[in-house]
């Protein structure tokens, strides 16, 4: 097995250098780097999940530091420690689940014979009293040894010991395991992405339309190529997006695929869209209060089909996601720049 202090620095070289470009690679790369981090790092029995947490935190560290451009990298990092946070939680409560009913079980024979009527009601409380700090794995973990049931003989210890220290080593390799399933769900959600967003090109392209579309996106293409699969007939008008020109890129595909497609320069879209019954476009990200990261023009032909009142649509995988965003880091890296930039983030 290769050393994951190896394929983490090889996935910083290469995002320092750029060979890996585009949300949906680097997003990949991301995943399969911190599911090998976390296959492979050795967790303590106590606080499994603060090892693994930091373990990520400082590898996310470097990633996101070698190139802050790409925000699905950040994304992906954090979508990762939640899911360690979320699956220690369940581990947790399922634990402490487990020991209140076998509690409840052990003197439900009592209560019957004692207080019958009160035996269901005792069994409720005790599974309510998980959901309420502070829990019963923190009262038995923090009970002094005095406290303890006196064993009847040091054999009987050992065995106890060893027992616990199994159940130990049993959970870290639950919560691992269980993280590990979770980013191969999140690797699979990532590769399908482009199929699941083209799966509901139908319902929103419809026969005989004129759709609008910026730059070059895989997304978009998919998108469009999957509503003329079921024999959706309609036209594409493509702005070319100077200074890079990234229209030209997405007009010579979409025309490769046998779509209907025309390329306009960026000052005639205010003129053509009247005559366009959608706006469908990709983004570098989208924000948690709704903007977007685009390429340059976008903010032109949004002002434009809110004009027109034009249905304006963004298409863009869950790893594009951002729910924080440093945007000075961002211009201070060179490919985004200007105030507008940071206004219609923050207010659109």
């Amino acid at each position: 097995m290769p050393d994951v202090h190896a394929l983490v620095n090889d996935g910083v070289i290469k995002l320092k250098k750029r060979k890996i470009e585009g949300s949906k690679a680097t997003a990949k790369l991301t995943a399969e780097l911190l599911r090998s981090v976390i296959s492979q790092q050795r967790i303590p029995h106590t606080n499994q999940a603060g090892a693994l947490i930091d373990a990520i935190k400082a590898v996310g560290e470097q990633l996101i530091a070698a190139n802050p451009v790409e925000l699905a990298v950040g994304n992906i990092v954090r979508r990762v420690l939640h899911i360690i946070r979320e699956e220690d939680l369940s581990l947790t409560t399922a634990a402490i689940g487990g020991l209140s009913l076998a509690a409840a079980s052990d003197d439900e024979d009592d209560l019957e014979r004692d207080h019958p009527a009160l035996s269901a009601a005792a069994i409720a409380a005790a599974a309510r009293s998980t959901l309420r700090p502070p829990s019963l794995q923190t009262l038995i973990e923090d009970m002094p040894s005095s406290a303890a049931v006196p064993h009847a003989s040091s054999s009987g210890g050992d065995s106890e010991e060893k027992s616990k220290s199994a159940d130990k080593n049993s959970r870290s390799r639950k919560l691992k395991h269980n993280v590990i399933e979770a980013v191969n769900e999140l690797l699979q959600d990532i590769a399908t992405c482009h199929e699941q967003i083209a799966e509901q090109a139908v319902e929103h392209i419809h026969q005989n339309e004129v759709i609008l579309t910026l730059g070059t996106s895989g997304t978009v293409i998919e998108f469009l190529c999957a509503a003329k699969e079921k024999k959706r007939s309609f036209r594409v008008f493509v702005a070319e997006g100077a200074p890079r020109y990234q229209g030209h890129i997405l007009a010579k595909e979409l025309v490769a695929r046998g779509l209907q497609t025309t390329v306009i320069t960026d000052s005639a879209v205010f003129a053509m869209i009247s005559r366009v019954n959608m706006v469908i476009v990709g983004a570098h990200a989208v924000m948690a209060n709704g903007g977007v990261i685009a390429p340059v023009g976008l903010n032109m032909v949004a002002l434009a089909a809110q004009r027109h009142a034009v249905p304006f649509v963004v298409l863009a995988g869950i790893h594009k996601v951002c729910l924080h965003c440093n945007l000075v880091q961002l211009q201070s890296a060179g490919s985004f720049s200007g105030n507008r930039l940071q206004d219609y983030c923050l207010h659109n």
